[in-house]
């Protein structure tokens, strides 16, 4: 399986939390939604910790990473969603063994 998954903690600011939702929205959101390559994408905010958010992404390989984030549209997402957090966001690659995949669309036919 040559599939990447990715795991981003972003610590942000106390009371900061819907800021870098909010920039998130901006820049990353409608590219995921557009890019075939992000198969899977959740968004979430950390029930026990206030001023954490988790992203957890799969995407079709770790070539579609790296060309997912070129442009001038991510250095203005690190700029704008780093007003808003207390340190750099902990990224974790792993590649899947297993993916147990809910899709009603495939699973009817």
């Amino acid at each position: 399986m040559s599939k990447t998954a990715l795991c981003v903690r972003h610590r942000a600011k106390p009371g900061h939390r819907d800021d870098v939702r909010r920039v998130w929205e901006q820049y990353v959101k409608p590219r995921a939604s557009r890019n075939p390559a992000h198969e899977a994408y959740f968004f979430c905010f950390d029930d026990e910790d206030p001023d954490v958010v988790i992203a957890f992404q799969l995407l079709s390989s770790s070539e579609a990473v790296e060309s997912f984030m070129p442009g001038d549209w991510y250095p203005q997402y690190l700029d704008q969603v780093g007003e808003h957090i207390q340190e750099p966001p902990r990224i974790t690659r792993a590649s899947p063994l297993w993916i147990k995949h809910d899709d009603p669309v495939t699973r009817s036919k």
